[in-house]
């Protein structure tokens, strides 16, 4: 009978250990290499296609990516449109007439249901095309784990309280991202991701006009497109120096009191603050910065994804399939 015990419980053992491995174990590099093996060619030659024709498309991209695995995962609830019977996240307050891309999305879809109908999530499309347009724009290159799959839900809630505010200061973020396993390092690093990109004036006014810890003549020069009243929408590029080229730059400018948004300074306050030297450090070595943004990013795409059976593949990504 011992031997029988023991029997049974090396086989519950077993089906313990195979049911319930982790999700992000069950995503794997080479996931569509049978399925959809032109996959990662398509989205890479329309993610190549949309930064030629606009090269702030790079930052919208990368950051739909963020802003879909910060809500409940990454499982493309950032694309749901809203319907009669379902709100959606792209009325919340950090995707509100601010997230683009979209349209993006929607021609990769495309070409992928024409050439493998039914297998290329929207959630991998969003990843892939995040690291797509990082090296589109110059950056480094990483490798994106597949097999995700999409939601059938979305969280208007979730995404008015679980992405940073650029209005957060330091322990807000390093709190923000700590509630989803990252580093202050790793934060730091992500945060990186405003060296591309713009932001609209009604986002970053308060700083300009009000605080201290900016350089005068950078204030100045925003002013010209950011008045004290009016303009919300003027953009302004995150990175001063070259906003459209994914470099270190965004550190540099730290150091030099030139982050636009209030949370981008928060990083850098010139003494001995938490954060302080790994901006230095990430100016110092830009390699450093690539390695490390790569790193955090295959991180982020391993929050929480639907896999196996869950979810399903969206064959619009804007509306969840009916039946």
């Amino acid at each position: 009978m011992a031997s029988y015990s023991t029997y049974l419980k090396l086989c519950f053992t077993i089906f313990f250990l195979i049911n319930y491995v982790p999700a992000s174990v069950q995503l794997s590099s080479t996931f569509y290499s049978s399925s959809c093996p032109k996959a990662l060619s398509t989205i890479k030659s329309a993610v190549n296609s949309a930064v030629s024709n606009e090269r702030r498309m790079g930052a919208s991209l990368l950051r739909l990516h963020f802003h879909d695995c910060f809500v409940n995962g990454c499982d493309a609830s950032v694309l749901l449109d809203d319907t009669a019977n379902f709100i959606g996240e792209k009325t919340a307050a950090p995707n509100n007439n601010s997230a683009r891309g979209f349209d993006v999305v929607d021609t990769i879809k495309s070409k992928l249901e024409s050439i493998c109908p039914g297998v290329v999530s929207c959630a991998d499309i969003l990843a892939v095309a995040a690291r797509d347009s990082v090296v589109a724009l110059g950056g480094s290159s990483w490798t994106v784990p597949l097999g995700r799959r999409d939601s059938t839900t979305a969280s208007l809630t979730d995404a008015n309280t679980n992405l940073p505010s650029p209005f957060s200061d330091l322990s807000d973020l390093i709190s923000a991202f700590s509630n989803k396993g990252f580093t202050t390092k790793e934060m730091v690093a992500l945060s990186g991701s405003h060296t591309i990109g713009l932001a609209k004036c009604a986002l970053f006014r308060t700083r300009i006009y009000n605080e201290t810890n900016i350089n005068t003549k950078y204030a100045t020069s925003l002013k010209k497109n950011c008045p004290s009243s009016g303009g919300d929408d003027n953009l302004s590029p995150l990175d001063t120096t070259s906003s459209t080229v994914f470099d270190s730059a965004y550190y540099t400018n730290l150091i030099n009191n030139k982050g636009l948004l209030h949370s981008d300074q928060q990083l850098y306050s010139g003494g001995s603050g938490s954060t302080d030297s790994q901006v230095r450090a990430y100016r110092n070595n830009p390699a450093s910065f690539f390695t490390d943004f790569g790193n955090a990013m295959i991180k982020m795409g391993n929050l929480s994804p639907l896999t196996g059976t869950s979810g399903q593949i969206r064959t619009n990504c804007r509306i969840v399939n009916s039946g």
